[in-house]
C-alpha cells in the first residue's frame, strides 16, 4: 500500500513531466485532491512525549501503545490514540511476541518497612486440587505489618476484575497505600490497574524470577500449604471454602506467630491500637 506522501510526490512528478492539472493527476494516481492541497498547520515538539513513552515502556515492558496511552492521558498528556501509535512505533517500543534471553534485570527499589496496618499488602496464588484430580487456587492477601490475612479465597478461575472486587471487600473503605504482587496476568491486568489507580493504590510488582521480593506472602502460603492444604483433602468446591474459611479464623484469631512475640495477628493489633490511643491521649 502506497503511503499519502509517496501519492503526493507521484502527483508532482506527472504535474511537473506531462504539465497536467492537479486533479488529473490525483485521479490517475488514486490520490485524493484534498489531500494533495492539505497545508500542515505546523508540528507539535514530540520531544518530551517520546522521553515520556520511552521511560513508560521501560518500566512496563509487557505494556502496548493502548496501555501506554491510557497512562499518558492520567498524566494530563492530551495526545489522542493515533498520534501515541505513531511514535510508538517510531521508537520500537512494539511488544515482543517471541521469548528472549534471560538476562540480568534491574534492581529493584526495596519498599519500605509497614510501620501501620493497611500500608503494605502482600499478594498472591497458591495451587491445589480437588479430590476428584480438579485443579484450584487460592488468592492469598497478607497484611505485610500484622501479617493477619485479609484474604484467602479458593476458587477455578480469576480475573482482575474478580481479584479487585475480592479486594474491595477485604478493605471495607481502608484500602492500603501499596499492594505488592508478581508479574501474573492477572494482577497486571486492566481490569486491576484501573481499579488501583482510581482507588489511589500503587501496584509493586516484583521483578520476574524473584519470588523472594513478596516474602511475606511465600512465608504465609508455606504455612498455609503445610497446616492445611497438604493437612486437608476437599471434596469440592464448597468445601474447600469451608475448610479454609476455618482455617483462616484459627490463623488470624488463636494461632501465634513467631515474629509478633507468639501473639496471633488480631491479638497483635488490638495491642498496637491500644499503644496508639494511649500516645494520642498522652500528646
Amino acid at each position: 500500500m502506497v503511503s499519502p506522501t509517496r501519492k503526493r510526490d507521484a502527483v508532482a512528478v506527472l504535474q511537473g513531466s506531462y504539465r497536467i492539472t492537479t486533479r488529473r493527476a490525483c485521479a490517475l494516481v488514486g490520490h485524493h485532491r484534498s489531500a494533495q492541497l492539505y497545508k500542515s498547520k505546523g508540528t507539535r515538539d514530540a520531544v518530551a512525549l517520546r522521553m515520556r513513552m520511552r521511560e513508560l515502556a521501560a518500566a512496563r515492558p509487557r505494556y502496548g501503545y493502548r496501555r501506554i496511552c491510557t497512562l499518558l492521558h492520567r498524566e494530563g498528556w492530551t495526545d489522542n490514540i493515533k498520534r501515541v501509535y505513531r511514535l510508538y512505533r517510531i521508537e520500537g517500543l512494539s511488544v515482543r511476541s517471541k521469548p528472549r534471553k534471560k538476562r540480568r534485570a534491574q534492581a529493584r527499589a526495596v519498599p519500605a518497612a509497614a510501620t501501620a496496618p493497611r500500608q503494605r499488602w502482600a499478594i498472591d496464588f497458591i495451587h491445589d486440587t480437588l479430590a476428584d484430580g480438579r485443579p484450584f487456587r487460592v488468592l492469598s492477601v497478607v497484611d505485610v505489618f500484622s501479617r493477619s490475612s485479609e484474604v484467602l479465597e479458593p476458587g477455578i478461575w480469576f480475573t482482575g476484575g474478580r481479584v479487585a472486587e475480592l479486594l474491595e471487600k477485604a478493605a471495607q473503605g481502608q484500602l492500603p497505600e501499596v499492594i505488592t504482587a508478581d508479574n501474573g496476568t492477572e494482577f497486571t491486568s486492566k481490569a486491576l490497574d484501573a481499579w488501583a489507580f482510581e482507588r489511589g493504590v500503587k501496584l509493586d510488582f516484583t521483578t520476574p524470577g524473584k519470588p523472594t521480593e513478596n516474602g511475606f506472602v511465600e512465608s504465609f502460603q508455606g504455612r498455609f500449604r503445610d497446616e492445611c492444604l497438604n493437612a486437608e483433602i476437599f471434596e469440592d468446591l464448597g468445601d474447600a471454602k469451608r475448610k479454609i474459611a476455618a482455617w483462616r479464623w484459627d490463623y488470624n484469631c488463636r494461632r501465634p506467630h513467631s515474629s509478633l512475640g507468639n501473639i496471633p495477628p488480631e491479638e497483635y493489633l488490638r495491642r498496637w491500637h491500644s499503644e496508639e490511643s494511649a500516645k494520642k491521649r498522652i500528646s
